[in-house]
Formats: C-alpha cells, structure tokens, sequence
C-alpha cells in the first residue's frame, strides 16, 4: 500500500447507510418504529413518498419501496453488554418475533415484513 493510500484511509471516513427495499414503505416504517425502536429521519414527499431513512442509537437505515425490486439484506448490529441486554428486554415487552441464528456464532434474528434479516449478538 502506499503511503498516499494509507493517509487517504485516514482522512477520509465513509459514511454508509444500507438500503433495505420494501413493498410498503407505510408499514415499513411502522415494524421499524412500533417494533424496534428507530424514529424517523425524514421522508421524502413531505412523508407521501417512497424512500425514508430510520434511526436508533447511531444506526441509520434507508427504507426504499420498489415494486421491481425484491432483494433480501441482511444487516448485523453490533451491541456492547448493556445494550444487548436492554434490547433483548426490549424484543420481549413488545411481542418482536425473532429467532436463534448462526452467522458465524450464535445470534439472534429479526426478520422484518419484506424478509429483511437484522442479526444481533446472542451471547452477553
């Protein structure tokens, strides 16, 4: 690597937000807000359009609805101790059903309304 690739990693940061592809960005945004927590951001359209982007706790995530596209993602959250366990609380008290995976080691699996997978940590 050479040193104008290695100071170019250092001074630029990218900024990334997955985009999950939806069927209904309406009922989309309600299992993301209702279910886990996230608010919204903004919505285009003055909240009639499409594409919205959700957060919660520094994890940004773009709702897009395409009719055309029915491509599945899978998103991993990293939580520390606390909020592993705050989360899991959280997933009980509002009924999110969610099973035990493996990617690698044990975790545990959302699946949103479009088949969206979101993994998190299982072991405390």
């Amino acid at each position: 690597m050479t040193k104008t690739a290695v100071s170019e990693q250092i001074t630029h940061r990218w900024y990334t937000r997955p985009v999950l592809f939806v069927a209904d960005v309406n009922r989309a945004l309600r299992f993301y807000i209702d279910m886990l927590g996230f608010e919204k951001s903004w919505h285009e359209g003055d909240g009639a359009g499409g594409v919205c982007q959700v957060h919660r706790a520094g994890c940004e995530i773009i709702l897009c609805e395409d009719a055309t596209r029915r491509d599945k993602a899978r998103l991993f959250v990293a939580l520390n101790v606390d909020g592993l366990t705050a989360f899991r609380r959280e997933i009980v008290e509002r009924s999110v059903p969610s099973e035990k995976s493996w990617w690698g080691y044990d975790v545990i699996k959302i699946v949103d309304p479009d088949g969206n997978e979101l993994l998190f940590p299982a072991a405390e």
